[in-house]
């Protein structure tokens, strides 16, 4: 970008968005596109024609030569299968061609995916359909068309179509309640979505000396540096100039892609920062979120760095999260969560309020298992994330307005207070009516809730499909309840005593106090709320009743599909763990063992050198029970010995996995098992290593320790 004015320009270049389908399409086939778009109608097959010429022809001016569908696999990143616009002609001719076929519908393989049993190796045919509700895209020279996947039988075997399922769900049910309050003129509601992204930026080199880092995409072990985020300097510091190229090149990428990013800065720990972008309806923000990771470590490495989105790489340290900021609002503009200057006289927020906090008490395990994950079980309940225990914080000002309700209290609301800050010089502004709660899971921040549970390496999708589904079932309910009472009167005292009796029933769930605190662990159990401490505690509950039935009453997840997901769940936990234990193993048995050997041969050389200097000097044999020498050797000994012995009780604990029936013919068995014993082996295992590091000298250590990764960038 040459010029800062350039950025009106630049921003969706590479999108085929409405400004330019305007210019491009004919004036009754933009029409017809907008339709389906605003109205999940179906596109004719003769609009798709001329919709896909203007795409091709305008991918081409922008340098495209291909084009593919892209979609979301249940494998936590993007896939694509390339096709050339090229067509012969005969004479050795070609020209550039690109049917409405070929954008509304392609066949990948839908046997090499996950699929949790909705397909065998030998039923390889799927699709791929079109979604107008994104628009296409441009990258590295091909035009991206995001698309769902589904099998050949008409299975999701997706993230996008789940989500999508949803987002009708809570449409239909949200206008149920707007009629209600005589609001005609909406005929759409649709939630959004604004992602804050965490990441870690570390040195290219030293990443590819950490085979952990590259197989596992966390450390496995590493003693902890002197200095780690204790002094708080980093958070919001000023942002290294290589880190600060790297970041003024993603902007400007992901800017040609329409994706609003705004906000970035450095986060707590050490090599550690944070994009976030504005919100976008919930599809869209998903698809962004996606191309913003991909193009994180695209990016990254042309600057020679490398971007970990694990959830915790490195232990001792601020792990990664990604804030879900969720709203919900109608096609007219209006924000259903924003409070009003009068909450307390707001019946349509307090009863969309009211949805959202019965939702999230009812379906807390549906709310954790969407952000559950081997990665994520290592940050959740740690000191810079949530806890596994969900709760909702609403904040002073709205915690009042619903305890008065419950106890049929007058309001009298609050004054809008200036900020003194005590300096005549500094301006005054209003104070906000409640503070903020960084250790809450589900945050209420003014105008729409900040799920903070989310993993960093999470597709938006998983949480905002539940998000959606289970405030739809709310909505659905109080709609049912609502509807018997036409009198306007009769409605405003049942709806009254709706939103009260929801309240006294599901408070629970509120908590606006220290997340982190023990005391709070010990009071949610007395509440009865879920404590889903890991991913094999939470994923049996997928299967509950309650749930299937949820599901399918939306038509967001069939049984079988549902089922297909709860089994890539575990098996994608059990590969985890499998490649994390492999990958320590592998590095104990060829680097650590024999560096921390070297070393000890070292260190005992010495010590021989030093007794026959001191038996030639007085003819007597010395006692170096007590030297350095000596200390050191038995120091490193012991914790050689602990690491070989720990290291082949991991190793026979991988062995039993394979040749114990009873473990392998179950996924749940099989996950317990890597959970509780491989687990627990791997964290004993880290000990005596870490020792090691500590104690071995630098020469013969092989890998960057964490003072070296996470101070890598200069």
């Amino acid at each position: 970008m040459k010029d800062i004015k350039d950025i009106p320009c630049l921003f969706g270049s590479l999108v085929f968005n409405d400004s330019v389908m305007q210019a491009k399409l004919p004036k009754e086939t933009y029409k017809a596109l907008k339709k389906t778009i605003a109205q999940g109608s179906h596109l004719d097959a003769d609009i798709a024609n001329v919709v896909a010429n203007a795409m091709k022809e305008w991918a081409v001016e922008h340098g495209a030569t291909h084009f593919t569908h892209w979609f979301q696999p249940l494998i936590g990143v993007t896939a694509e299968k390339h096709d050339s616009f090229i067509s012969p002609v005969g004479n050795g001719r070609i020209i550039m061609e690109f049917s409405g076929k070929e954008l509304i519908k392609g066949e990948p393989d839908a046997s090499s995916f996950p699929s949790g049993g909705l397909r065998a190796t030998f039923e390889a045919r799927g699709y791929t359909a079109w979604d107008p509700t994104s628009y296409a895209f441009i990258k590295d020279g091909s035009l991206c068309i995001p698309t769902a996947f589904c099998s050949y039988g008409g299975e999701a075997l997706d993230k996008k179509t789940p989500l999508l399922r949803s987002m009708q769900a809570i449409d239909a049910q949200a206008l149920r309640i707007l009629r209600l309050f005589g609001k005609t003129d909406v005929a759409r509601v649709i939630t959004t979505v604004g992602a804050e992204q965490e990441y870690f930026l570390i040195d290219k080199e030293v990443y590819l000396k950490r085979p952990d880092l590259i197989y596992t995409g966390r450390t496995l072990f590493g003693a902890r540096p002197p200095k780690g985020q204790e002094l708080e300097d980093h958070y919001f510091g000023a942002i290294k100039p290589r880190v600060s190229a790297f970041m003024k090149e993603l902007d400007e990428e992901l800017w040609k892609l329409g994706i609003p990013v705004k906000t970035k800065h450095n986060e707590t720990a050490p090599a550690q920062h944070e994009l976030a972008a504005i919100y976008s309806t919930t599809n869209i923000a998903t698809d962004h979120n996606q191309l913003t990771m991909e193009h994180l470590k695209i990016i990254a490495n042309k600057h020679k760095l490398a971007c970990l989105l694990h959830e915790k790489p490195f232990t001792g340290v601020n792990g990664s999260g990604k804030h879900n900021n969720w709203s919900i609002a109608t096609d007219t503009g209006v924000n259903l969560l924003e409070p009003g200057e009068t909450p307390f006289d707001n019946a349509q927020f307090l009863l969309f309020l009211a949805a959202v906090i019965k939702a999230v008490d009812v379906y807390q395990d549906l709310l954790r298992i969407s952000v559950a994950s081997a990665g994520n079980d290592r940050r959740l309940g740690a000191d810079e994330a949530p806890p596994a225990v969900v709760s909702i914080f609403l904040g002073d000002e709205l915690s009042a307005i619903l305890d008065a309700i419950e106890n049929d209290m007058p309001y009298e609301g609050k004054e809008k207070v200036q900020m003194e800050i005590g300096a005549t010089v500094l301006p005054h502004f209003p104070k906000d009516g409640t503070d903020r709660n960084r250790t809450s899971p589900f945050a209420f921040t003014g105008n729409r809730f900040e799920f903070r549970m989310v993993g960093s390496a999470f597709s938006l999708a998983d949480p905002n499909t539940v998000l959606n589904t289970v405030i739809a079932e709310i909505l659905c309910e109080f709609a049912d309840k609502l509807e018997n009472f036409a009198d306007a009167e009769d409605f405003k005292r049942e709806l009254a005593k709706l939103i009260k009796s929801t309240i006294k029933e599901h408070k629970r769930i509120i908590f606006n106090g220290n997340n982190y605190s023990d005391e709070w662990t010990k009071e949610a159990e007395k509440r009865g709320l879920l404590n889903l401490k890991t991913t094999i505690d939470a994923l049996p509950k997928l299967m509950d009743k309650k749930n299937i039935e949820l599901f399918a009453k939306h038509h967001v997840f069939t049984e079988t599909e549902l089922h297909s997901r709860y089994e890539i769940l575990l098996e994608n936990y059990c590969k985890t763990m499998r490649i994390e234990a492999l990958t320590m193993v592998d590095m104990v048995k060829n680097s650590i063992i024999p560096s921390s050997i070297s070393y000890q041969n070292e260190v005992a050389e010495l010590l021989r050198r030093k007794t026959e200097i001191m038996y030639d000097w007085d003819n007597s044999v010395p006692n170096f029970s007590t030297s350095v020498e000596a200390n050191l050797l038995i120091a490193l000994t012991a914790a050689t010995v602990s690491v070989y012995k720990k290291t082949e009780e991991l190793e026979n604990a991988l062995l039993k996995i394979k040749s114990d029936t009873d473990i392998e013919g179950d996924e749940l068995t099989m996950a317990k098992f890597y959970r509780n014993t491989v687990f627990t082996i791997m964290t004993e295992l880290r000990k005596p290593i870490d020792e090691l590091e500590a104690v071995v000298a630098k020469k013969y250590w092989d890998f960057p320790t964490y003072a070296e990764i996470i101070y890598s960038v200069n």
